[in-house]
């Protein structure tokens, strides 16, 4: 192995590293059409299996629970025996314990099974944007190649609805899982081949303790941000300790070490930790909108899985067009710049939905959402691209899986914060028919999904009254929590420039 870990980029030839990203786009796309399909199989696992209220939970949360805490731990790993070897055994054991999941015969085993799925998905994920850091040395082809990487998880969100429709309508339920095994297989025969293995010359010792204080600071914060709207407070408090008692003490054990597990001075460099902010507030402001633009599709405006994951199709696509183009315009106007100028997209999009109020119509939703789409394909390529270019090669892995775990608290925080939001609101204005049953009226307050079910057990005069009461306490709940998307997007692009702007010109 040479002792210098850019000698294996500068070799390949340029065919041989577009071949190699093309190899390391496969995991990238599974795990983001995994995360999609999952939400449309709910309902036939949940007919198969019989699961209580937690284990569904637990089958949904368990996985991105356990990937948040290890993507620090498994960018370091990467750094020590080989990236590419990390990329490999995870790919490996994502695809066999994907096969298992897909023949579970009770819940348990299927939350056994997601848990897994977690630990090997925290392999996939550093690995890949670390080996193009290493792969494309030069810094106009990786971010081109960074901006195909981020375009990819937005082609598996595409592809989920779809995907996950067909799927569903012509096989069981477990057939969502089983699709990992023949998408990863490209993977561990393109993988050997084309990738090239690069790891930290100097990496230093394994150290156990910093591993498990990082795990018990992502997981428990992961824990209370997914829960605050549901767990009793004595949880949620002591989640929220035991995060910041190992995080403060992981700091100061990094700060003692000669070659600590996550450098964590890396975080003053302003580039560094101006591009993970922003970052995690695209993902945040992307997240937040699909979690109530696919509800509304589909219990508002009465669209099946397919018809809305088509409606939405060209928000998507935006999304992985303009993280292309934003290679080209970050060369001529900056990045920083470009990353602003998205951001100001996405709090247009936002505000487009709060102007239009309680009655917006889906045409006009599918608009916002093609500038949303615009604003994050450019804030996500470049923030991510900065991430990697402000640190060695040689902490590729660290910083990448730093990326990654700002995309997944991200992507978390949309959903927990966002959704918790709307939900409280929607359940706050909901007006419920005087003829329901105690438990009728509780199950319609959950939410909107909640509504249409008891809507479907109870007479015409009522059932048409609370579906339309669902619907604009629903958009209300919507109208709310677009002005708070809206100002953290503008938050975001000031930071960009008074933070990022003067670092890099």
């Amino acid at each position: 192995m040479s002792s210098n870990i850019t000698e294996h980029a500068t070799v390949l030839s340029k065919s041989r590293r577009w071949a190699a990203l093309a190899v390391l786009i496969f995991p990238v796309l599974l795990i983001s059409v995994d995360n999609t399909v999952l939400s449309f199989a709910v309902p036939a696992i949940t007919s198969a299996l019989s699961p209580t209220g937690t284990q569904l939970l637990w089958i949904i949360d368990v996985y991105p629970l356990i990937l948040a805490g290890l993507l620090v731990p498994m960018g370091s790993f990467g750094d020590r025996i080989g990236r590419r070897r990390l990329l490999l055994i995870g790919a490996t054991g994502f695809a066999v314990v994907s096969a298992l999941a897909a023949f579970a015969t009770d819940a348990t085993q299927l939350v056994a099974a997601r848990a897994l799925l977690g630990i090997f998905g925290a392999m996939l994920m550093p690995a890949t944007l670390s080996l193009i850091r290493t792969i494309f040395p030069d810094a106009n082809e990786r971010r081109t190649a960074v901006a195909v990487w981020a375009a990819a998880f937005s082609g598996g969100a595409v592809l989920g609805p779809i995907v996950g429709g067909l799927l569903l309508e012509h096989f069981w339920w477990g057939s969502v899982f089983l699709m990992a095994v023949p998408m990863l297989l490209p993977l561990l025969i393109g993988g050997v081949i084309l990738v090239p293995e690069s790891k930290d010359p100097n990496p230093g010792r394994v150290d156990p303790l910093s591993i498990v204080l990082i795990i018990f600071t992502l997981l428990p914060f992961t824990y209370a941000i997914k829960t605050f709207a549901t767990a009793p407070w004595f949880v949620l408090v002591a989640a929220v300790g035991l995060a910041i008692v190992c995080g403060v003490t992981f700091v100061r054990r990094q700060l003692k070490q000669e070659s600590p597990m996550l450098d964590v001075r890396l975080f003053k460099n302003a580039a560094f930790s101006g591009a993970l902010v922003v970052n995690l507030i695209g993902v945040f402001s992307l997240v937040g909108f699909i979690y109530f633009v696919s509800q509304h599709l589909q219990l508002i405006a009465g669209m099946s899985p397919i018809e809305a994951g088509l409606w939405m199709t060209p928000g998507l696509v935006l999304t992985m067009l303009f993280g292309l183009v934003a290679v080209a315009l970050s060369r001529r106007f900056g990045s920083p710049n470009i990353m602003a100028l998205g951001l100001i997209f996405s709090a247009i999009a936002y505000l487009l939905v709060l102007i239009s109020g309680e009655e917006a119509n889906v045409l006009l939703l599918m608009v916002a959402f093609a500038i949303l789409g615009t604003g994050i394909g450019m804030t996500e390529t470049l923030s991510n691209d900065m991430t990697l270019a402000a640190v060695p090669a040689s902490k590729a892995g660290a910083a990448s899986a730093i990326s990654e775990t700002a995309y997944e608290i991200g992507s978390v925080l949309g959903v927990a914060v966002l959704g918790t939001i709307l939900n409280s609101v929607y359940s706050s204005r909901l007006i419920i028919p005087t003829t329901l049953s105690t438990e009728q009226a509780d199950l319609a307050r959950e939410t909107l999904g909640g509504s249409h079910q008891v809507a479907a057990s109870v007479s015409g005069s009522d059932a048409q009254a609370l579906i339309q009461s669902a619907a604009q306490a629903f958009d209300h709940g919507v109208v709310i929590t677009s002005s708070i998307a809206a100002v953290l997007s503008l938050v975001a692009a000031i930071l960009v420039f008074r933070v990022i702007k003067p670092v890099i010109r």
